[in-house]
């Protein structure tokens, strides 16, 4: 291994420069951490050495050690992108490309990628003569590399060299490419397929036709279903570069093979990118070619095909020609959506919920209630809690459409049995979906049929849904007054104070903490210091302790006299208090 001195270049001993001698020695330790250790401090080395040295001495020390653990090496691939500044700017920037250079042809996928990520950053930082003198010699070494994973690493260097560089360079650069693109190695090919959109994007219209089409096409009918799958993104690119007319003739047959492909991977891969797909082709080639593709990819074979398209349905429906929007969903997609409900993968019915209410805006009041409310119900009593929970988080979208009295009508008895759901998740986005229930009702419909709910979630035995209620009932307060809560909440919370089991009372304490923010300041030395008082007392030391914790916040809601009259005396109370934790916090609420 090279040798690298630290020592002063005049003069004696220099103490200062002693932490990077030692972070030197520790690039040639045996011990991974200490070479890991002193990887990542080596701008600090680069800053003591100088430009010139670091340039001279350290950069062609790291080229000629390169062969190290794979997690150093990432480090170092990482740290060298950074390092233009530290050898002296954009003049001196390629005598990074050697140790890159390097790191880019490694076993280890993750160094590569890192390696080409910092190499695609330092090209911006040379001038043109640089790039052509430097940066493309070393591509085209990496391109026709004897092993694989050098020609991997330069598929993606194409697209930040190509823009800058002379005609017959550009010529050079789109013919490796093109070789790179029916390579021996599969692997290879993949990396080209995954950088052809973005190689595209920089290309000129002339050569976008006439050369990187038919590379696409190599790559769209690869006998490697993993190289296809990677030609999609492609197909997006390119589909968007083009003009109408040279989609509907160049790129639409091999989108439609990709879309009907025998390989349930590529199948995947387009329906996971057909919204992007969607927006590339425009409107034309989505109503008279997309759309019935996507009704074939949500009844699709496979289930994850299905399940990738569910998640899609209302983003694609929501880019339709709107003149022919409202009939393609009713008349083409709801008759499969339909049988997606029943689907006997459970994946697919959780993505389909998730998006379904989204359709309602588009279809209108009437077609909701006619076409939608039946599968918003099925999917309601799903035996999959996830399939019923992701419905639940989406009330809101149908309750704009149609109403809150067609939904309760609707899905009212729906909604309550869910109230009581076996799996606490379920219950928990019921009780969030309260208030916008409330808002919708009003007092009277919510008082008869919501409100022993809420109040029966105060003694759930899962905390999260005895603690969001207390949040709710807060919310509930704020919209229907004072004298709405001293006739319907605190009742209970009263009742709650005394309850045998401690947990409850604490829900009460908490319930009754909330609802101070709620109230006039009046109603909370009338109806809320009470039950406090009571729980002050309580024989539970972990009761008396969130009593002391809750004071704080209290306090900030009652009249100031009352501070001094009451809430003061019985924080005194609890500071002489037998438990430790409990004086503590009455201390703290007291300072």
């Amino acid at each position: 291994a090279p040798k690298m001195s630290i020592a002063p270049e005049e003069g004696g001993g220099d103490e200062s420069l002693y932490p990077i001698a030692v972070l030197i020695d520790e690039l040639r330790n045996e011990d991974v951490q200490l070479r890991l250790n002193s990887i990542r401090k080596l701008s600090s080395i680069a800053l003591a050495l100088g430009v010139e040295r670091t340039r001279n001495e350290l950069i062609q020390f790291l080229t000629d050690t390169i062969y190290d653990e794979d997690e150093v090496l990432l480090v170092l691939a990482e740290q060298l992108g950074n390092f233009t500044p530290l050898v002296g700017g954009p003049d001196f920037v390629h005598c990074l490309l050697p140790p890159l250079e390097n790191l880019a042809t490694v076993e280890e996928t993750v160094v590569r990628d890192k390696a080409v990520e910092s190499l695609r950053k330092i090209a911006d930082k040379h001038s043109v003569a640089a790039l052509e003198e430097h940066f493309v010699p070393m591509l085209k070494r990496l391109a026709t590399g004897d092993w694989f994973t050098s020609r991997t690493s330069a598929s993606g260097l194409f697209s930040v060299a190509y823009p800058r560089v002379s005609p017959a360079i550009k010529a050079e650069l789109r013919s490796m490419f093109r070789v790179l693109t029916r390579d021996d190695t599969p692997m290879v090919r993949r990396a080209a397929a995954s950088k052809l959109g973005e190689f595209a994007k920089v290309f000129e219209k002339d050569f976008l036709v006439d050369e990187l089409h038919q590379m696409f096409i190599d790559l769209a009918v690869d006998e490697q279903d993993s190289v296809r799958l990677l030609a999609v993104e492609a197909c997006v690119s390119i589909a968007s570069l083009v003009s109408e007319e040279q989609r509907m003739e160049l790129v639409k047959p091999s989108m439609v093979a990709l879309i009907e492909d025998k390989s349930w991977r590529v199948r995947y891969m387009v329906a996971d990118r057909f919204t992007e797909l969607q927006q590339a082709v425009g409107e034309k080639m989505t109503q008279e070619d997309l759309l019935p593709a996507f009704s074939n990819l949500l009844k699709d074979n496979e289930g994850e095909v299905r399940s990738a398209a569910a998640t899609k349905i209302a983003k694609f429906c929501e880019s339709l020609p709107l003149a022919t929007r409202e009939q393609s969903i009713i008349t083409t997609l709801l008759p499969v959506i339909k049988e997606l409900v029943n689907d006997p993968n459970q994946h697919v019915k959780s993505e389909l919920a998730s998006v379904i209410m989204g359709l309602a805006p588009m279809v209108g009041k009437e077609n909701t209630i006619t076409h939608l409310l039946p599968i918003y119900m099925t999917l309601l009593k799903d035996t999959t809690a996830e399939v019923r929970l992701n419905i639940i988080s989406s009330l809101d979208k149908v309750n704009d459409v149609i109403g809150a009295a067609q939904l309760t009508q609707s899905l009212l008895p729906a909604i309550v049995d869910l109230a009581e759901d076996g799996k606490w998740r379920v219950r928990l986005a019921i009780v969030q979906f309260m208030p916008l229930l409330a808002a919708q009702l009003g007092q009277e419909f919510f008082d008869e049929k919501l409100l022993g709910l809420c109040l029966n979630w105060l003694t759930d035995h899962v905390y999260a849904i005895r603690e969001a209620s207390t949040g709710i009932l807060k919310e509930l307060t704020l919209k229907f007054g004072g004298e709405w809560a001293a006739k319907n909440l605190i009742p209970k919370a009263t009742v709650l104070a005394k309850d045998t089991n401690y947990l409850h009372r604490m829900t009460c304490l908490f319930c009754a903490a909330t609802l101070s923010e709620a109230l006039p300041k009046e109603q909370v030395v009338r109806d809320i210091m009470p039950i406090i008082k009571d729980l002050s007392e309580d024989h539970v030391p972990n009761v008396r302790f969130n009593v002391a914790k809750s004071l704080a916040r209290i306090a900030k809601n009652v009249p100031a006299p009352f501070q001094q009259s009451d809430i003061k005396p019985m924080l005194g109370k609890l500071c002489g208090d037998s438990d430790f934790d409990v004086r503590f916090f009455a201390d703290e609420t007291k300072t």
